[in-house]
Parts: C-alpha cells; sequence; structure tokens
C-alpha cells in the first residue's frame, strides 16, 4: 500500500480527465441507451444527457482539492494507498450525487421512486463501473507520462573553464551550493551522494535552469527533492533527499512556499 504510484499533480492534466470523461459518459449514453435513455426523444437526449457527462465531469473535479491535501501531506509523494483512497472518495460521492439527482430532477421525490439498494445495485454501480476505467486509465496515463518526462530530462551545467562541466539527469540533481567562486553540486549517482566542484557562479546556474528554487544566497535546490519544512529557533530550511538541509531566508521564504505551492498542482 505504500508502493509509489504514477501520479501527475498537473490540475490542468486532471481537467482534462475531467471533460474526457464528461464526454464519454454523453457518449455511451447517447449509443447505448441503457435503462430509460431509450425513452427520451432526440431533443430530450441532447438536453440531459450532457448533464450526465457535466455531473460526471464536477464529481471528479470536487474530489481534487482532497487529493492536493493528500499530495503536500506526504511530501509530494503518491502511494497506492492515496490512490484507492481517492478512488474511493470518487465513488461515495458520486452514489450520494446521484442518487440526490435521480430522486430531485428526475423523480421530483415521487413516492414510487426506486428504493436505495435497488438503485444502488442495478444503475448508480454499473454506470459507476463503466466510467471508473476512464478515471484510473487518464490518470495512470498522465502520471506514466509525465515519470518518463521527468526520468529522460537531462541537463548539462557548464564551468567558466573549457572543460569544466557535468552532465546529468534532472532528476539526479539534488541542489547547489555557491561556495566562492565556484558551486559545488549534490546529485545522485547510483545511489550514492555525490559532490561535483565546478567554478560557475549561482545566480548563472539560477537563470539557466528555471525548474530550480532559489532558497538562500548561497542555495538553489531541485523541488524533487523536497522532503518536508523544518523550522529551528525561528529559522526555516528544506529537508531534501539524502538528509540535505538546505536554509531558506527570509528574502526567498514566500516565493518558496508559493512555489512549492505550485509544483504539487
Amino acid at each position: 500500500m505504500n508502493t509509489k504510484y504514477p501520479f501527475d499533480p498537473s490540475i490542468k492534466h486532471h481537467l482534462i480527465i475531467a471533460l474526457g470523461l464528461a464526454i464519454w459518459i454523453f457518449v455511451f449514453l447517447y449509443f447505448t441507451e441503457p435503462l430509460d435513455v431509450n425513452e427520451f426523444g432526440d431533443t430530450e437526449k441532447l438536453i440531459y444527457l450532457p448533464l450526465y457527462g457535466l455531473i460526471g465531469a464536477l464529481l471528479y473535479v470536487v474530489i481534487l482539492p482532497m487529493q492536493i491535501w493528500l499530495y503536500k501531506k506526504n511530501g509530494t509523494t503518491w502511494k497506492l494507498s492515496n490512490e484507492l483512497l481517492l478512488i474511493t472518495v470518487f465513488i461515495c460521492i458520486a452514489i450520494i450525487t446521484l442518487r440526490l439527482f435521480y430522486l430531485h430532477f428526475i423523480v421530483e421525490w415521487h413516492p414510487n421512486a426506486y428504493e436505495f439498494w435497488y438503485h444502488l445495485k442495478a444503475i448508480m454501480l454499473p454506470a459507476i463501473l463503466t466510467i471508473l476505467p476512464i478515471v484510473i486509465i487518464g490518470r495512470f496515463a498522465f502520471g506514466k507520462y509525465k515519470n518518463k518526462k521527468f526520468e529522460e530530462q537531462k541537463i548539462e551545467i557548464k564551468g567558466e573553464g573549457n572543460y569544466e562541466g557535468l552532465r546529468l539527469l534532472l532528476k539526479d540533481l539534488i541542489c547547489i551550493q555557491s561556495s566562492d567562486n565556484y558551486i559545488e553540486i549534490f546529485y545522485n549517482n547510483g545511489n550514492q551522494l555525490k559532490k561535483t566542484l565546478i567554478r560557475n557562479k549561482l545566480s548563472v546556474i539560477e537563470d539557466s535552469f528555471p525548474e530550480l528554487l532559489r532558497t538562500h544566497r548561497s542555495f538553489i535546490v531541485n523541488p524533487f527533492h523536497f522532503q518536508s519544512w523544518k523550522t529551528e529557533r525561528s529559522k526555516h530550511f528544506l529537508a531534501l533527499s539524502y538528509q540535505i538541509e538546505v536554509p531558506i531566508s527570509k528574502t526567498y521564504l514566500e516565493n518558496i512556499k508559493a512555489q512549492l505551492d505550485f509544483t504539487t498542482v
């Protein structure tokens, strides 16, 4: 359950999943005409069926704040248990919403409305099982694409000398610290922490790689390796991979908070 699960925190991509869900629900209902849909005329189908699609999309959007909260709570990592919990919440909200939509808009609280358990077993669960694969496949596909894209991204940190430089995967870079006229690069190499000293300025590296975040006049970090926030004696730190702690100056504190929040949505 604590296994990492492919996950894309981009809200834009999750809105695409919601849109795809709305389209799929409309197309499925329009062409298969399950249950009482075949009693609708063509005009009624174009009025009511998009509403079901819209409801499905909104149900998915409603769970996104919880998703963001879980992602931040786990140090911007996503586990299989998080995914299962979110899917379970989505199903529960869907059941409640579909029941209320049926009672209020479809039968207008008619005394002969379907009993809850019959409605759940015969209508709601089959409907949910029809749309659930779209949610699961969409989330998994975006997560795998994000992981693959990040894992394949390479960067080259050049020095001022002709033969100075370091080429590595972006995901392996942890942080960079300035040291007089040099920068010290901390990175992962074969699951071991390595350090390389190159003659260059931290400001040059910061301008060259906008993916990195400035936390202090002497540090820039890769947000991919962010683990947690730490505060000691009113001083703030970022805990990174390999138990590296990087200070955050007051100048960059608010920006770091905003940027890290941004990278988790």
